[in-house]
């Protein structure tokens, strides 16, 4: 199951379950689709892995498997 990261790595922008912003690498690294865009050349900056849409998780599995609170940002990441 995906931990579901709560935010961006990079900039700390909210990515709630349901957003269709967050992309992930394999390692679960999460990102905002800006941040994918203008500041990671679209590469996991992590592990240079590929990045994809993180899946949604519909709210009502929320209850029993909910998403992370942990928040991992690492603002040194930005370029711009």
């Amino acid at each position: 199951m995906l931990l579901m990261k709560p935010s961006c790595e990079c900039c700390d922008v909210d990515l709630p379950p349901d957003s269709t912003s967050a992309l992930i690498c394999s390692f679960e690294c999460t990102w905002c689709a800006e941040c994918v865009e203008h500041c990671l050349d679209r590469r996991c900056p992590n592990c240079g892995g590929e990045l994809t849409s993180r899946p949604t998780r519909a709210v009502v599995h929320l209850g029993q498997h909910p998403a992370s609170s942990q928040r991992v940002h690492r603002p040194g990441l930005h370029k711009r």
